[in-house]
């Protein structure tokens, strides 16, 4: 093996161990932002926030999934991107069925907001953590697509615009969370509500897809 060859392998290998870490980071930072919002969802009865910070969850276990996927494309990179281990495909049936359970949580609470005419009380802190996640996100997609590239990984492209769809998510909360702090529009949390809903059925529809091998938006959408 030349100096060329030892070269690429060490830059591959610092590849990998770089998007390792970077879905390490991402499950750590779910859970985080999932206690913070779920908490504070609560306490300020912020019904988007609240299914924000249930989807963070959803999320982390999904990134455990991501973790062994990057383990098994660094040990056999050359052949292993369309194939998912067992381990793989339980964890993508288990995220979802956990954005489908937290679909119908939420159809069901928005409804008994709307009948009780229940508002937030105050939006504020829902506010800061959909901007700090849009900027951390931001930044992991970025950072995640020049790895993907870098590495030519299909599988770990479509981590980082499935990572996109949190950014999405974020902007819904802040959105629905500053119209509501600035105007008291009575339906602005429950519109924020809805669009969690509208993104879990879509996220929970593509782990079943990608459990039974199929290529789904996440992936086709990678360039």
């Amino acid at each position: 093996m030349d100096h060329a060859d030892v070269h690429l392998v060490h830059r591959t290998s610092n590849l990998y161990r770089l998007a390792y870490l970077m879905a390490l980071f991402t499950v750590t930072y779910n859970i985080f932002e999932g206690v913070v919002s779920t908490v504070v969802g609560v306490q300020d009865e912020t019904l988007a926030l609240f299914g924000f910070g249930l989807d963070s969850f959803i999320e982390s276990i999904s990134g455990v999934g991501i973790l062994v996927m990057i383990r098994r494309l660094e040990s056999a990179p050359s052949g292993a991107d369309s194939q998912r281990t067992e381990f793989e495909k339980s964890a993508l049936r288990i995220t979802g069925w956990s954005f489908y359970g937290l679909s119908a949580m939420l159809a069901t609470s928005t409804v008994v907001n709307v009948v009780t005419g229940r508002v937030p009380e105050s939006t504020f802190w829902a506010v800061v953590i959909a901007a700090v996640s849009i900027a951390v996100m931001t930044a992991l997609v970025l950072a995640k697509r020049h790895v993907g590239r870098a590495l030519g990984s299909k599988p770990i492209l479509a981590d980082a615009n499935c990572t996109l769809v949190c950014v999405y998510m974020s902007l819904v909360v802040l959105v629905s969370a500053g119209i509501y702090e600035l105007t008291h529009f009575a339906y602005a949390d429950v519109l924020g509500a809805l669009g969690i809903l509208w993104f879990s059925i879509r996220e929970g529809r593509e782990c079943f897809e990608k459990a039974k091998g199929h290529e789904c938006e996440c992936e086709s959408s990678c360039s």
